[in-house]
C-alpha cells in the first residue's frame, strides 16, 4: 500500500502543477491585450493551438509528421474563399476549414500510417508537398498572391469581430475549447490506447487493439484541430497564402512542440509563444530570426533535452521519486 501511494505521489504532484500553470496561463490572458497588442497574441494563440495539435499526434500516438503545414493551410484557404467569395458568415467558415482539414487528414493518414518512423514522416512530407504544388496552381487559392482582404464579418449574427477586443477574446475562446477538446482526448480511454500503442505497438496489437485505425483517428483529430488554428489565422490576419503550406511551417510546428516539451499539454503553448515572441522581437532588428531560433533551439536541446516543461517537470518531481 505504501508503494503505491509513493507511485501515485508524481502523478498527482504532476497533475497540480499543470494545472496551476493552466490556471495562471488563463489569467494571464485575459488580461494580456490590455498589456500587449492583440493581433500579436492572436498570432500566439493560432499557433498554440496548433502546436497542441499537433502534439496530440506525436507526443501522445509517437507519429512524427512533416506534413501538418497541409492541414493548417488548408484550412485557412478553405476559410478564406468560404468567407470572402460565397460570403458565409466566420463560424461556418471555420466549420468548412475544420471540415476540409479532417478530410485531408483522412486521405493523408490512410497512406502514411501503413508505414513507421522515419517511412511515416517521409510519406506525410511527400503528400503534403503535393498539397502544395496543388495549392500553387488552383485557381481558388489565387496562386502566390493568396486569398487576401479576407472580410472578418459579424460573428452570429451580432458580435463584430472587426473589434480587436472582440476578435481576441473569441480566439481566446476558440483556443481553449480547443486545448481542452485535446485534453479530453489524451484523458479519455482512446487517449490511454494511444499511449499504449506509443510505448509498445506490438504489445498493443496482442492485446486485441486495432493499432491502424486508432492510429487513423489520432491523425484525424490532429488534423482536424490544425485546420482549427489554420482558420482562425486566416480570420485573425484577413488572408491566406502559400506561406501556411509550405514545408517549413510543418518544421516550425516541430520545433515549437520540441522546444516546450513534447507529451505535456502545457508545453507546446510555451514553444509556441517563445518562437512567436522570438520572431516578432527580431523582424524589425536586422538579425536573421532563423539562425537566432537555431542557436536558441541547441541550447533548449542541451540544457532541456525533454523541453523546456518537460525538463521543468523532470526536475520538480525527482524528489518525490526518490
Amino acid at each position: 500500500m505504501a508503494e503505491l501511494t509513493l507511485r501515485e505521489t508524481p502523478a498527482r504532484t504532476s497533475a497540480r502543477l499543470e494545472w496551476t500553470l493552466v490556471g495562471l496561463g488563463i489569467l494571464a490572458l485575459l488580461v494580456a491585450p490590455f498589456l500587449v497588442y492583440p493581433i500579436f497574441l492572436m498570432k500566439m494563440l493560432c499557433f498554440a493551438l496548433f502546436a497542441c495539435a499537433f502534439n496530440l499526434l506525436l507526443g501522445y500516438t509517437g507519429l512524427l509528421s512533416f506534413g501538418h503545414a497541409t492541414f493548417f493551410g488548408g484550412a485557412a484557404y478553405f476559410t478564406a474563399h468560404a468567407i470572402k467569395v460565397w460570403g458565409w458568415p466566420p463560424e461556418a467558415g471555420i466549420l468548412l476549414g475544420m471540415a476540409g482539414a479532417a478530410l485531408l487528414g483522412l486521405v493523408m493518414g490512410f497512406f502514411a500510417i501503413r508505414r513507421q518512423g522515419i517511412y511515416f514522416a517521409m510519406i506525410t512530407l511527400a503528400l503534403s508537398q503535393m498539397f502544395f504544388f496543388f495549392c500553387v496552381q488552383a485557381p481558388f487559392t489565387e496562386g502566390e498572391d493568396g486569398i487576401q482582404g479576407v472580410p472578418r464579418g459579424i460573428l452570429l449574427g451580432f458580435l463584430d469581430l472587426n473589434v480587436s477586443m472582440n476578435m481576441y477574446y473569441f480566439v481566446l475562446a476558440v483556443f481553449l475549447i480547443g486545448v481542452f477538446a485535446i485534453w479530453r482526448i489524451v484523458n479519455s480511454p482512446f487517449g490511454m490506447i494511444l499511449r499504449s500503442i506509443r510505448e509498445n505497438e506490438n504489445r498493443a496489437i496482442s492485446l486485441g487493439y486495432s493499432v491502424a485505425n486508432y492510429k487513423l483517428g489520432a491523425f484525424v483529430m490532429s488534423a482536424t484541430l490544425a485546420g482549427l488554428a489554420g482558420a482562425l489565422k486566416a480570420i485573425v490576419f484577413q488572408f491566406a497564402t502559400l506561406t501556411d503550406v509550405t514545408w517549413q511551417m510543418s518544421g516550425e510546428v516541430i520545433l515549437m512542440t520540441l522546444l516546450g516539451g513534447i507529451g505535456t499539454m502545457v508545453g507546446p503553448i510555451i514553444g509556441a509563444s517563445l518562437v512567436v515572441g522570438l520572431e516578432n522581437t527580431l523582424a524589425t532588428s536586422g538579425f536573421p530570426v532563423t539562425i537566432a531560433t537555431g542557436l536558441i533551439f541547441m541550447v533548449c536541446v542541451l540544457i532541456f533535452r525533454r523541453g523546456i516543461v518537460g525538463e521543468l517537470y523532470a526536475r520538480l518531481l525527482k524528489p518525490a521519486k526518490d
